[in-house]
């Protein structure tokens, strides 16, 4: 079996999409979320150094940078599961059909 011709076949093609959209749109998800949050620090740093409440010295910019490493965990789970799932099936379907 050479590389042109799994390359060629189309559930390859379809699983290399799939995983180059997916990723990408992952990708550009946090990267907007995390330079949004150091632009805000940049430029705005009174706007994240709020208190929560009165009387608390946990900030907004705290919340929201934790918010930040929790959006980290959820696209990886969310990446997780597509490729458990769909992934998993496009994978086993080349299989298949190139033995």
């Amino acid at each position: 079996m050479d590389l042109q011709t799994i390359q060629a076949h189309p559930a390859f093609r379809q699983l290399a999409r799939e995983r180059s959209r997916l990723g990408v749109a992952m990708s550009i998800v946090m990267a907007a979320a995390y330079f949004a949050y150091i632009l805000t620090i940049a430029f705005w740093p009174r706007l994240l150094g709020h208190p929560l409440w009165d009387g608390t010295v946990i900030t907004w910019g705290v919340l929201i940078g934790v918010g930040l490493i929790a959006l980290g965990f959820l696209l990886t789970a969310v990446y997780v599961r597509r490729a458990n799932s769909r992934f998993d099936r496009l994978n086993q379907l080349l299989m298949e059909d190139l033995r």
